[in-house]
């Protein structure tokens, strides 16, 4: 530590005072580098007497006349001035002087060899503060060259913990901008700046007589495009690539992929693109030359624009080094800047998958038709819906609105138009009979014989699509085990009538007013449904999800204790689809509904003690975005009906005019009722006033009448929770210490779902042969703030020759699984100590570049 220093000195001037005889010992201090210091020297046989320029006469009469008998240290912190203004020069005479020479002193103290001192006595002003020199001495540099101290100097100034060039630069890059660096002045106020452009010269190949921060970014960038962009660089580039493009490689794929400093990777990015005008030169370049490149935003620009016009020419065929539309799409996404593109991407997908596949063919036989969406044709509708849901979530959608129009008039035209119209068909022909089970039969199948408790979650207007999406959530969580079904939902495809199929009953009606009946009563209110439900299950609830929502943990038991069926009605699409102002949300409402919903059952089944789910709908819907003109709408429903909708009108008459289907109440329901349902061939609707047009049900389409049957069960015991994890903050790439110090981060707080872990980190080599110690981590910070969830973890590496050309890793595991959850490549560039004791140079180069 620094304080050893004083300690040397102290021990000095205590053997000098030792004697009996009066001794006097001036300390002329030129560079008043002891100065905060000297009143900590504890001697033990002298007083220590301060001497400035202005007060020479009184020490001389002091030392001469008042205390000619204590022994006194004379420091002044100045040099010693000449003869002739020196007033005490003939005290001196008798006296004896002391020289105290920091740079020897730091070098002894730190073993450093005494070749290396004229480096340290140039950079002496930087340890003339204590604090810097502390910090100095906390970084533990095993092995001291010009290059290790240079860059340890940095370091501390950087306010670094280890010393690495790697993150000298990422502390300059990431926390000032490339213009008045706060960093580079440190080093220039210290003299370290050529030292600096020594380094990045040596480790990133950046010689330039005039260098500055702002060129060696663009030396970084211009060099790994390079690498990535697979033809001739612009003449204007050329200049600024470097022949070390692995180490630059290395660091940016560090800086860019690093979790907490990717985002000031991407405003650099940004800079530097229009610094070397990336739009001008890179649109003039083979578009299949930029897929590799993931350095720039813009290149991701380019690759859309290019997309786009493909995908508008209905080119479903093109590709890029081989790669189709979906994978250039699902791979871009995947890419740093996928985040940034991600919704344009998702876009691009759905319309390819669209124009691809959205050209329906009829089918025959109405068992095939169902076969075929349930298994396939449902992909058509989610492909719509995603289209949307990311298209809704730019700011500018002015470069994808013809592909807007195209999948508009795909779906609308050719897909979902033609298989209502073979649907509506086929089900005629068939009676009505499509082979699914019955919505009207559900409880008695699958709830009246339960035998364990069941929570029955009633999605309004959850479709049979957007169910799949729900399905596939649930079978990818290794904790439920899930099965998708259907069933032949009721006509009108809506509410009422959904609601009261899925509740038991021995007779279902309509009463005279148009309501629905359960055995006589009515049924459209949560209470109204619990009481029939708890005639035929006598331990039975209905509740409404809303209500569920801010429940603690012993409310929310408290509704299945004791309960053999509860139902759980749910409202999250219909609730907004139904509203002419929120109708064009819908599709962001189908996603919140799919998460809730899976949340809901994970939730209950961690703290409802209930393990078996059931998810349905009443009804599911039909939507597009485009409004139908007022023209194109069938009149002539509202006229002759006692109850109407955009899909659907019931009367006791036939509503007259053209692509109107018809069946009785009695077919749907069971019994003698010979009112008319009527509803659309195809999918258009009915001339009604006041309603929304964009998102419908009520009729017979299979988007409407196929109604979702997903069954899960959850392991018991199993709580949905992940384990925290670490990540590698330091951007390191080279090790050059046998003693080396790492920062990491705890990447999420430990709560209620992440749960505490521990982690063994050490380094190996390719051979899988351990060459650190061991570093056991306990992954259980349970802070917000992610600086505090840092820490530092030292590595002793073995003191043996390390081959360049061999890999060597940063690995850490999951203690608990054995499972490898970092692996981080590093050169391994360190001298070692022979059997003669002798340190043998790994470095490349010598005196001249820096590495000695």
């Amino acid at each position: 530590m620094a304080e050893l220093n004083l300690k040397q000195i102290t021990d000095k001037l205590n053997s000098e005072f030792a004697s009996d005889v009066r001794k006097l010992v001036f300390w002329y201090d030129a560079n008043a580098e002891f100065r905060e210091d000297i009143d900590s020297i504890e001697l033990e046989n002298a007083k220590v007497l301060h001497l400035e320029p202005d007060n020479q006469f009184y020490i001389k009469y002091f030392l001469e006349r008042e205390d000619t008998t204590t022994n006194y240290l004379v420091y002044a912190p100045f040099a010693k001035p000449g003869i002739r203004d020196n007033h005490l020069a003939d005290t001196i005479r008798y006296s004896k002087e002391f020289f105290a020479d920091r740079a020897s002193l730091l070098a002894l103290d730190l073993g450093i060899e005494e070749r290396y001192k004229p480096v340290l006595q140039h950079y002496i002003k930087f340890f003339a503060d204590k604090d810097r020199t502390q910090k100095f001495y906390d970084l533990e540099i095993e092995n001291f060259n010009r290059n290790t101290i240079e860059v340890a100097l940095m370091s501390v100034l950087c306010q670094n913990k280890t010393a690495s060039f790697e993150e000298v630069l990422r502390s300059i890059l990431t926390e000032d901008g490339l213009q008045d660096n706060k960093y580079l002045s440190a080093f220039e106020k210290y003299d370290l700046l050529p030292a600096f452009w020594q380094q990045a010269d040596v480790l990133f190949g950046y010689n330039d007589p005039k260098p500055t921060l702002e060129k060696l970014v663009i030396t970084m960038f211009v060099t790994y495009a390079a690498k990535s962009i697979h033809t001739d660089m612009p003449q204007a580039w050329k200049p600024f690539i470097s022949y070390k493009s692995g180490n630059i490689i290395v660091f940016m794929d560090n800086l860019m992929n690093s979790y907490l400093y990717g985002t000031r990777f991407d405003e650099i990015s940004e800079m530097i693109y229009q610094a070397i005008n990336g739009t001008n030169y890179l649109e003039k370049m083979e578009v299949e030359a930029l897929v590799d490149c993931n350095l720039f935003a813009g290149v991701d620009e380019i690759l859309i624009h290019w997309i786009i016009g493909r995908l508008e020419n209905e080119d479903i065929g093109a590709k890029l080094n081989g790669k189709t539309i979906p994978e250039l799409c699902a791979g871009r996404r995947k890419q740093h800047f996928g985040k940034k593109f991600r919704s344009e991407y998702f876009i691009l997908q759905n319309a390819f998958d669209m124009i691809s596949d959205g050209k329906y063919q009829p089918v025959s036989g109405i068992r095939n038709l169902v076969k075929e969406y349930t298994e396939s044709i449902y992909k058509i509708d989610r492909y719509y819906r995603y289209f949307y849901f990311y298209f809704d979530k730019l700011e500018d959608t002015m470069p994808f609105e013809k592909i807007r129009e195209l999948v508009e008039n795909i779906y609308t035209n050719e897909y979902l138009n033609r298989i209502t119209v073979n649907w509506n068909h086929e089900f005629a022909d068939a009676d009505g009979e499509t082979g699914l089970e019955l919505q009207r039969d559900f409880f008695a199948k699958h709830i009246e014989n339960s035998k364990n408790r069941v929570a029955v979650i009633i999605s309004d207007a959850l479709r049979y699509e957007v169910a799949h999406t729900l399905f596939e959530k649930m079978q990818a969580d290794e904790k439920c085990n899930a099965s998708i079904g259907a069933m032949q939902g009721v006509l009108p495809s809506y509410t009422p009538l959904g609601m009261a199929s899925l509740l038991p009953h021995k007779r279902m009606e309509y009463g005279l007013s148009y309501d629905v009946l359960i055995d006589g009563k009515a049924c459209s209110s949560t209470e109204q449904r619990e009481f029939i439900l708890r005639e035929y299950k006598e331990n039975s609830k209905c509740v409404q999800f809303d209500s569920m929502k801010t429940m603690k943990q012993a409310d929310l038991r408290s509704i299945f204790t004791g309960q053999d069926v509860v139902y759980i009605y749910h409202n999250q699409v219909d609730a907004r689809g139904d509203k002419a102002a929120s109708e064009n949300e819908v599709f962001n409402a189908c996603e919140e509904a799919v998460e809730e919903i899976y949340s809901l059952i994970k939730r209950i089944a961690t703290q409802g003690n209930t393990y078996h789910f059931i998810v349905t709908a009443d009804h599911g819907f039909i939507y597009k975005r485009d409004k139908i003109q007022t023209t194109d709408k069938i009149a002539g429903a509202a006229s002759k009906t006692n109850t109407v909708g955009q899909r659907y009108s019931i009367s006791t008459e036939r509503i007259k005019a053209d692509g109107v289907c018809h069946t009785t109440v009695g077919k749907v329901l069971g019994n003698d009722d010979e009112r008319i349902i009527s509803f659309p061939l195809g999918s258009d609707i009915f001339k009604v006033a006041g309603a929304g047009q964009n998102y419908v049900h009520g009729g017979c389409s299979p988007q409407e009448m196929i109604v979702p049957l997903i069954e899960v069960k959850v392991d018991k015991g199993k709580k949905e929770t992940s384990l925290a994890e670490i990540a590698l903050v330091s951007l390191t790439s080279k090790i050059t210490n046998l003693i080396t110090t790492l920062d990491f981060v705890q990447t999420e707080p430990v709560s209620d779902v992440v749960k505490e872990t521990s982690y063994r980190v050490y380094f190996i080599s390719e051979n899988n042969e351990k060459i650190s110690n061991e570093n056991i981590v306990i992954a259980d910070k349970k802070d917000k703030d992610t600086t505090k969830r840092m820490f530092r973890l030292r590595f002793n590496f073995k003191n043996k020759k390390y081959d360049k050309s061999q890999k060597y890793y940063l690995v850490a595991y999951d203690d608990k699984y054995d499972m490898e959850i970092i692996r981080h490549e590093i050169i391994m560039d360190i001298a070692f100590a022979d059997d003669f004791g002798f340190f043998q140079e790994s470095s490349e180069g010598g005196e001249n570049n820096g590495l000695l």
